[in-house]
């Protein structure tokens, strides 16, 4: 197994979903219902999260070329969107943004919308899962991107379960360390990406 590619994968994976800047969200979505009403959001929004990213998954590199986009290229272009993503966490704008997201859902049951889709699975986790997958192609780079995935989730998800505590620890200040340091690996991550992509199509040693 290639350990580098299996730690590459986590930390894309960990800093674009970022469970810990999920979590004060989720006790903001969740605030005033009883704590079996907040597991069971919780475990909703988990299940819905990976059942969206599975399917990508499986299937994004297949959709891709039947519109014609090729690997390389779809890698410099998720390099740039996962770039805009890191700008965002380095200013904060990726915070107010999942904020206004949270503020404008009347719904009373935010598992699905927008605590699955699109605060866990959103464009860059989507965008992230393909490209691993691509990156190894074949079952075992599936299998890896997949596997790094759930466990990511699985952390999202204690996270959750955890966050009123979570909060309290970390608090306001802290959180936003977090976030800011999260920016800067997912900045460098993407410019690799965006250099693979260019190396693929001939144009970077």
């Amino acid at each position: 197994m290639d350990w580098t590619f299996v730690i590459t994968a986590f930390v894309t994976m960990f800093v674009v979903i970022d469970p810990p800047g999920l979590a004060p969200l989720f006790v903001a979505l969740t605030q005033g219902l009883p704590a079996q009403a907040r597991r069971a959001i919780a475990l909703r929004a988990c299940i819905t999260a990976t059942c969206v990213l599975a399917v990508f998954a499986l299937f994004g590199e297949a959709v891709l070329n039947f519109v014609g986009i090729s690997m390389p290229a779809f890698r410099v272009a998720g390099g740039i969107l996962l770039f805009l993503t890191a700008l965002d966490m380095l200013f904060e704008r990726r915070t107010k943004r999942r904020e206004d997201r949270a503020e404008t859902d009347d719904h009373h049951d935010p598992s699905v919308f927008p605590l699955g889709i699109p605060l866990i699975a959103g464009p860059g986790a989507i965008a992230s899962i393909i490209l691993l997958a691509g990156q190894r192609p074949g079952l075992e780079g599936l299998t890896i991107a997949f596997a790094v995935t759930l466990a990511v989730i699985l952390l999202a998800l204690l996270l959750f379960l955890a966050s009123s505590l979570l909060e309290r620890l970390l608090g306001r200040t802290g959180i936003n360390v977090v976030t800011r340091l999260l920016g800067m690996l997912l900045a460098a991550l993407s410019v690799q990406f965006v250099l693979d992509g260019l190396r693929d199509f001939g144009f970077a040693p």
